[in-house]
């Protein structure tokens, strides 16, 4: 049955304010011991903390570096509290508001050029897709892999020969919906993969042999309340059952042992699994589509941030896929092509002992699919400005990572049957 709104209820819904971060803070936090973790553990059950890093408060351990959000009327309690306890901390970000703002600091070139050095929101990537296709006819296509519970579609790019089967590797970009950089680096990727076929000797071999499937905006209905509404929003936007709470995280919703960790089910966690495995719109027709391709599809990368590691297999057990040596071997490498540009350094290794234990996610469900090269970059930078990453560093974060991402693609032409 489809429930119809009032009228007056829709407006309402519209009208509704954009967050305000006004004087919030970012802390920095690392407990030394199990009893300094539990300290944090505690404190978030009397204050609302958004973590930044790690996603959740149930992954706070011991030596790990902690980030997390506080509003301004709570942070002279957490301030008093740390103090109190001898807990060393740094403050990353006063002001969190005049973070937002400062994001961006580039100016528009050509006003109604799509930029590659700015966050361009919902609207101007659907207009920059039909842009790539229509512009490169020969090499672009776009299918609407399926909509989101909001009725926005679900698109994926085409990137390679039209005609004839080859290999191909499945990319996605914004699963959660603050980590702007990572819509921005797939649009960054179509663009230079485009714009330097023929000219470039690598990408002019990668795309005459294979073909990449790119998807700019896993999180369609996020991202854009992430524009309009608020900036620090992460799920999606589906309703939950007998819950006021909104959005499921999608990277917790795919069919991985998916309920293997505990605390993923609360409705209003930023890291609720869903209701059950692939039980959003986005998760469904992901999952379809790479299905429908699996024997073309040889390689999966997922691009998220902050932290500036590159992860594998798995993220749901300490065990090590069979593969564990090749997929230590590529991202090694990657890494250090990655910082031959910048000297950005990067980590790497499997997401349970490198970042933390994880079920439900994208990565580990292609790998179980039998993708056996999947890999999830969490892109710039390292908590200096984490979700807030300003446009000025835009171009650089794609520059390396593109090096990063051709190095797999040329390994996996290489290398998989």
């Amino acid at each position: 049955m489809r429930l119809i709104l009032p009228v007056g209820l829709i407006a309402t819904t519209l009208a509704i304010a954009p967050v305000r971060f006004d004087r919030e803070k970012l802390f920095r936090v690392k407990p030394q011991d199990k009893k300094q973790a539990d300290i944090i553990k505690d404190l978030a059950k009397t204050n609302e903390l958004d973590f930044w890093y790690p996603g959740a408060t149930h992954h706070v351990a011991a030596n790990m570096t902690v980030d997390f959000r506080v509003s301004e009327k709570e942070s002279q309690a957490i301030q008093s509290a740390l103090d109190q306890n001898k807990m060393h901390y740094d403050i990353l970000i006063h002001d969190l508001q005049q973070e937002i703002e400062k994001q961006f600091d580039v100016k528009e070139d050509i006003p109604g050029r799509h930029s590659y050095a700015k966050y361009n929101n919902w609207e101007k990537i659907v207009a920059w897709t039909e842009k790539m296709m229509d512009k490169h006819p020969e090499m672009v296509s776009r299918i609407k892999i399926g909509s989101t519970v909001e009725d926005n579609p679900l698109y994926v790019l085409k990137i390679g020969k039209k005609k004839g089967r080859r290999k191909a590797i499945f990319m996605d970009c914004g699963i959660h919906a603050r980590e702007w950089v990572s819509p921005a680096f797939c649009q960054w990727f179509v663009y230079q993969a485009t714009k330097t076929y023929r000219r470039n000797k690598i990408m002019t071999k990668l795309l005459d042999r294979m073909n990449f499937y790119i998807l700019p905006v896993f999180n369609v209905d996020g991202y854009i309340w992430s524009w309009t509404k608020n900036r620090m929003w992460r799920k999606n936007r589906s309703k939950n059952q007998n819950s006021k709470c909104i959005g499921t995280d999608l990277n917790r919703n795919f069919n991985a042992s998916w309920d293997s960790i505990p605390n993923t089910n609360d409705p209003c966690a930023d890291n609720y699994r869903g209701s059950a495995p692939e039980s959003e719109k986005e998760t469904k027709a992901v999952t379809d589509f790479i299905r429908s391709h699996l024997n073309e599809i040889k390689a999966y990368i997922t691009f998220h941030s902050y932290s500036q590691m590159l992860l594998f297999p798995y993220g749901y057990t300490s065990k090590l896929p069979p593969n564990h040596e090749d997929l230590a071997k590529v991202a090694k490498i990657g890494t250090d092509v990655l910082s031959t540009r910048y000297e950005t350094r990067y980590i790497y290794g499997p997401i349970e002992s490198t970042i933390y234990p994880t079920s439900g996610s994208s990565l580990d469900w292609a790998y179980d699919l039998g993708i056996k090269h999947t890999f999830a970059f969490e892109l710039r930078d390292k908590g200096k400005f984490g979700f807030l990453l300003p446009e000025s560093r835009i171009k650089p974060t794609c520059r390396e990572t593109m090096l990063a991402v051709k190095f797999i693609s040329k390994y996996i032409l290489k290398h998989t049957p």
